[in-house]
């Protein structure tokens, strides 16, 4: 399992789960796949699907229809997925949990099945983890599986947001052909390949400016990224509502940021590859020179300042999965990995929790008001 959980649906989440392609069932608050099992069952399919998406604690002991042996108990013992949510009194399925979703005195999110950052860090079971959610399986090329997966929005949204993590920190395959090196940046690329052309736009404008004038045009320019960052990370990375419910849409969110939130400790998909960024870029160059529309040279000035809040942007987030920082990066080491691990609603920032502070986005450390869908 990629937490050290089993997950809590929603009884909806469950009722889904009502086809020969994924078959969930319930005893009291236990959730059950038993897919697997709907062409193996000795009645027939046909009567694990009349019971798909619903409570079979009844039907088992129905004198009546057909009293079930203990080999049946057995079969849903291995095929236990995760519990449903107590809408009464908060406490959690397995009967371990305390008020508020607390399991032994630790929350743990319904929606991501971790509780902790170091969950991050733990080796998903591959195997049981393709058996148990029907979702991606690790060894293979993840982008042809999104791509020709069928997945729903609602389903893809809930599985890329669980976490899961490939062999030790290892890239989990993505193309698995040619195209497997370019889907990998390595940190120190972002300065290697952005400081020069940063520097060299400094220096055509400095030619139109007074030094102090300069300064103030890239300090203008750092604070533009900082809302910037914000909104892209808030309303482009994850636009999860506005989502197209097709296979265009849930690929392109996948290879965009999907991957990060799936396999959050992958060290060579953390940084932005310098051409998709440059994509990004482009209409922020015509921007600032719109705006700026009398100047050349202000406009150039702002816009270097904004690519080099992105540097210091794309190195921080790298470093916050994967450094041990001093004390006033630790609190936004936490807040980040909050945001993986036990709210992605919330926590946009990454440089800074300023905005989400303005905003109302911001990560308390405690149970999250999540959203439902």
């Amino acid at each position: 399992m990629p937490g050290r959980t089993l997950p809590t649906f929603t009884l909806a989440e469950v009722e889904s789960h009502n086809t020969k392609k994924s078959c969930y069932v319930t005893i009291g608050r236990n959730v059950y796949d038993v897919t697997d099992f709907v062409d193996a069952h000795p009645g027939g399919g046909d009567l694990v699907l009349d019971y798909a998406g619903k409570d079979i604690a009844d039907i088992l002991k129905d004198e009546a229809s057909h009293t079930h042996s203990e080999a049946a108990y057995e079969v849903l013992d291995d095929s236990l997925v995760g519990f449903l949510e107590d809408t009464s009194n908060g406490a959690s399925a397995n009967g371990k949990a305390k008020a508020n979703g607390q399991a032994n005195g630790t929350f743990v999110h319904p929606r991501t099945g971790m509780s902790c950052e170091e969950d991050l860090s733990k080796d998903t079971d591959i195997a049981s983890d393709y058996k148990t959610h029907k979702f991606l399986d690790l060894n293979r090329p993840l982008f042809p599986q999104v791509w020709f997966g069928g997945f729903s929005k609602e389903f893809y949204l809930d599985q890329v947001h669980r976490p899961r993590h490939y062999k030790g920190g290892a890239s989990a395959p993505l193309f698995g052909n040619f195209l497997e090196p370019l889907s990998k940046t390595p940190w120190w690329l972002i300065p290697v390949f952005w400081l020069p052309p940063v520097t060299y736009g400094l220096y055509l404008a400095s030619s139109g400016l007074t030094a102090l004038g300069e300064v103030a045009c890239f300090v203008g320019g750092l604070g533009f990224w900082s809302i910037a960052e914000y909104g892209l990370h808030r309303f482009l990375f994850h636009l999860d509502e506005w989502l197209p419910d097709n296979r265009v849409g849930i690929t392109l969110h996948f290879t965009l940021h999907g991957i990060h939130h799936y396999l959050p400790m992958d060290k060579y998909r953390l940084v932005m590859p310098p051409a998709l960024f440059a994509v990004l870029a482009t209409p922020f160059w015509k921007l600032a020179h719109t705006i700026f529309y009398w100047d050349w040279n202000i406009a150039t000035a702002v816009y270097c300042g904004g690519i080099f809040g992105y540097i210091c942007y794309d190195l921080t987030h790298y470093f916050l999965h994967h450094q041990n920082l001093p004390l006033w990066y630790k609190q936004l080491k936490k807040l980040h990995l909050e945001h993986h691990f036990l709210d992605y609603e919330n926590g946009f920032g990454v440089t800074s929790p300023f905005w989400d502070k303005v905003f109302g986005t911001e990560l308390t450390g405690s149970k999250p008001a999540s959203k439902t869908n």
